[in-house]
């Protein structure tokens, strides 16, 4: 069984988002495929971290888990910070509203352009090679103004229970731990203004005590490494990594653990980085449940006594839920008829899409509310990782429409 899809409120057997009816919502939309993002839901889970994040514990937003300027902008007004991957959401950030002295740039391969835009704005780069503190260097020198770094670290750990790694062993994120100090060196030597380390270990991770023993694992190692910086740490990223359940038989992520966690290394901090902010940076885990993605139904077949329902929408809005951003082994999104909630009878029907591909599946064989032409399918857990992690352009479809509600 999936964790319960209650985030959203029902109506008469029909989704409620953002305060309206499913039906009135695509009709003001005005086509389908869509996603919405409900606003309310956004607020709530940011107020729900600040109730167990630590006085003084920053909260940043990864803007890559959902770049749409309007989520961005509403997500600027309520956490500390964004983090960015590229200047394209550099700009998006920035147009926002978002304080540049609040905001990061990380990637593993920052083009020139890309530094010299983020030395101009003022904004701190995650460096992630000796290549791009000699570029810092020269950028620095033309603009007169001191880059202000930090240093991305690939640790010496993994984060385990994480459904993607994004540190420990051979990775393209970061500088090796153990090549950190000669990197230090360098920025001292080219006058960059340091100011701390970022880690990430991993992400969609839904065990408090993983969470718990990286951030440790971190907080340590930036500790160890601080005494070769060339000044004190101001800013230590200790990533993210809180997952939402997708799939049946997730349960959903305790914070309490980790609030506890945090606030044990902030009273550490205060003797051993005394100067240094620490910061959550989070994407999947404060947008992914507030979104939903709407596709209508516009075929319904039976082929050899199995139940297809055609909908206008696929896997090149969504590719995460059909399989193929990531999954080894296929598992279904939670999936509902959003006009059929509790609605009987039931029957297990497949969820497709129009394009011509096998793969363009998002929900194989569930039991779901007998469904005709003009249903609208709903996939919950979309706020994340959806329309600008899609291929859009696949097989000449049209693209779908993001609202934010």
């Amino acid at each position: 069984m999936h964790a319960p899809m209650n985030q959203f409120r029902v109506i008469d057997g029909e989704l409620v988002i953002g305060g309206e009816r499913l039906s009135a919502l695509a009709a003001r939309v005005g086509q389908t495929p869509f996603y919405a993002y409900d606003r309310s839901l956004l607020r709530a889970r940011v107020a729900q971290l600040r109730e167990v994040l630590p006085k003084g514990v920053k909260l940043h937003y990864a803007m890559k888990a959902n770049p749409m300027p309007a989520v961005v902008g509403l997500m600027a007004g309520l956490v500390d910070g964004i983090d960015v991957a590229s200047a394209g959401e550099l700009k998006i950030a920035l147009d926002a509203g978002a304080d540049p002295s609040e905001v990061s740039f990380a990637g593993p391969g920052k083009r020139n352009a890309e530094l010299r835009q983020a030395v101009a704005s003022r904004v701190l780069v995650n460096v992630e090679s000796f290549r791009e503190v000699s570029e810092l260097e020269v950028i620095s020198s033309d603009l007169g103004l001191p880059a202000r770094v930090a240093v991305r670290v690939n640790p010496d750990f993994e984060l385990k229970g994480s459904g993607m790694k994004m540190g420990g062993g051979p990775k393209q994120f970061g500088v090796d731990a153990e090549q950190v100090p000669a990197l230090l060196a360098d920025i001292g030597r080219a006058g960059l203004a340091f100011e701390g380390f970022h880690l990430f270990a991993g992400s969609q991770n839904l065990r408090a005590e993983s969470i718990c023993d990286a951030q440790l694992k971190s907080y340590e190692l930036a500790v160890r490494l601080a005494q070769d910086a060339p000044l004190p740490v101001k800013f230590l990223n200790l990533g993210g990594g809180f997952g939402i359940p997708y799939f049946p038989g997730e349960q959903r992520l305790d914070l309490a653990p980790i609030g506890e966690n945090l606030s044990q290394l902030a009273h550490r901090a205060q003797n051993e980085l005394p100067d240094a902010s620490f910061v959550i940076e989070l994407g999947r885990y404060l947008v992914g449940e507030a979104g939903v993605y709407i596709a209508r139904v516009v075929d319904r077949k039976v082929s050899r006594g199995q139940v297809f329902l055609v909908i206008d929408g696929g896997l090149h809005h969504h590719l995460s839920a059909s399989g193929n951003f990531g999954q080894v082994i296929r598992k279904n999104y939670p999936v509902m008829i959003g006009n059929k909630i509790g609605s009987m009878p039931m029957e297990n029907a497949s969820v497709v899409g129009p394009l011509c591909t096998p793969l363009d599946l998002l929900a194989d064989l569930m039991r779901l509310p007998v469904a005709r032409v003009g249903d609208l399918a709903v996939v919950f857990q979309s706020g994340a990782y959806g329309a600008s992690a899609s291929p859009q352009g696949f097989l000449g479809h049209p693209a779908c429409v993001e609202v934010l509600v």
